[in-house]
């Protein structure tokens, strides 16, 4: 498994990857999730991937090679949507070559990436990419792409992140978000790669790879999970009684009725054997 998360917001892309996979709980594995693809002064992508490690594999490096996949590759593309385009097709092609063999194996064609990236010319864009070769774009609205193990990450993101969030504060919530999938996820795992891409500059702003001696990420487990502890600790306790508080659980609820409990009187259970021991007459024992 794996988690992945990428940003696109009004100043620039953020991207998060972990690297480790695993096939079971003593089989794991360090593999980079991210690539990057750079033609200086014209192009920038990243590529984030998920999913069964040799598909995702055998698709990075159709790209990387620049396979030209119906007339282009990322290399020549004109645009973003494009370059996203090349990108299904490469998984598509991957599928129709491995498909039949995994079947046979039993093993599911599983590939979701996250790409994007600038071409001179036109804005940063970002894509979530499936396995059937199609994508969505993200948009203001919905401003990043999570693929792996996203459920414990999501949170902070939701509450947080907005299409006009600074690149140093989201930074910020995806490290978060990545440190409380690790905390409660053992497919997850160190090191990290993280990427700050800024608007028009078609090249890696700040680029890091991240374990656990790093300061900063150690500080962010440290004091994220304490502050946690002391918000909980603060919030107040449910009040049972009906005394009418603003702050009472025992409130019912205005749609539904309260929830009927089902009693069943039972019979008192004679213990008949009992019973016949004590109706039995004693016969007195002759000398």
């Amino acid at each position: 498994m794996t988690y992945c998360v990428g940003l696109c917001l009004k100043d620039g892309l953020v991207f998060l990857s972990d690297t480790r996979t695993n096939a079971g709980v003593d089989q794991i594995g360090t593999f980079r999730k991210m690539t990057l693809f750079q033609i200086q002064q014209d192009r920038f992508f990243v590529l984030m991937s998920a999913g069964n490690l040799a598909v995702t594999q055998a698709v990075k490096e159709m790209l990387l090679q620049g396979k030209v996949l119906k007339g282009n590759n990322l290399w020549n593309v004109k645009n973003c949507h494009d370059a996203a385009l090349v990108v299904g097709e490469a998984i598509k092609e991957v599928y129709e070559r491995d498909h039949q063999a995994l079947i046979k194996a039993g093993i599911d064609f599983n590939c979701n990436l996250i790409f994007g990236g600038q071409i001179k010319g036109e804005k940063p864009r970002l894509f979530n990419v499936y396995s059937a070769g199609n994508f969505i774009e993200a948009t203001p609205e919905t401003c990043y792409f999570q693929i792996g193990e996203s459920k414990y990450g999501k949170p902070i993101l939701d509450r947080v992140v907005t299409y006009s969030t600074s690149l140093n504060l989201a930074t910020k919530c995806v490290l978060t978000s990545m440190d409380s999938t690790l905390n409660s996820n053992i497919s997850v795992g160190l090191p990290l790669d993280l990427l700050i891409y800024e608007n028009n500059s078609l090249k890696p702003s700040k680029l890091i790879t991240i374990d656990e001696s790093n300061p900063y990420f150690g500080m962010i487990h440290q004091v994220w999970g304490e502050k946690l502890r002391s918000v909980l600790m603060s919030i107040p306790e449910p009040s049972w009684g009906n005394s009418g508080k603003a702050l009472s659980i025992n409130v019912p609820a205005k749609k539904l009725s309260e929830v009927q409990v089902n009693i069943l009187k039972k019979k008192p259970v004679v213990n008949k054997s009992a019973k016949k021991l004590k109706s039995k007459k004693i016969r007195p024992v002759k000398a």
